[in-house]
């Protein structure tokens, strides 16, 4: 991740570690960040939050679609409406007692799929107990920064 310029950065995304081995992508992606104006930003990307509500929508639905696929249930449309609740008086420093993060997320599945709701119940609750965005959000993650200066 790289700051351009105001509230705006980009972020390249190569590869990644997993089945046990280094997965580099035939394409490099690239993710752009930017703040709304009335957080001084240029408004040309989603701030961070809204990423972080994207990664988890993107999460829940690839969950959906590919559990719904290995239970033999066929999906004709899904959607996601995700909301987060945030307070910003943390981030601009005026409450020290103020959570900075999400006080609370809510999403709506709305799924259309040659299923009983039973079945769609009991997908709905596979997809929240398998998901890694979902877990990332519900459960405290060890994080380090290291600082480094030029």
């Amino acid at each position: 991740t790289r700051w351009d310029q105001g509230g705006r950065c980009a972020t390249e995304i190569a590869g990644f570690y997993g089945a046990g081995s280094e997965i580099t992508r035939s394409s490099t992606h690239t993710l752009a960040g930017d703040e709304p104006p009335v957080l001084l930003g240029s408004d040309t990307a989603p701030n961070a939050v809204e990423a972080v509500l994207h990664a988890l929508a993107a999460c829940i639905s690839v969950g959906y679609v590919y559990n719904a696929a290995a239970r033999g249930i066929t999906i004709q449309s899904l959607r996601l409406d995700t909301e987060g609740e945030l307070d910003l008086h943390a981030f601009l420093g005026l409450s020290e007692t103020t959570r900075p993060g999400f006080e609370r997320i809510t999403y709506t599945a709305t799924v259309k799929a040659d299923a009983s709701r039973t079945q769609l119940e009991e997908l709905c609750e596979y997809v929240q107990r398998t998901s890694p965005v979902l877990d990332i959000i519900r459960n405290p993650v060890s994080v380090s920064i290291r600082l480094v200066t030029e």
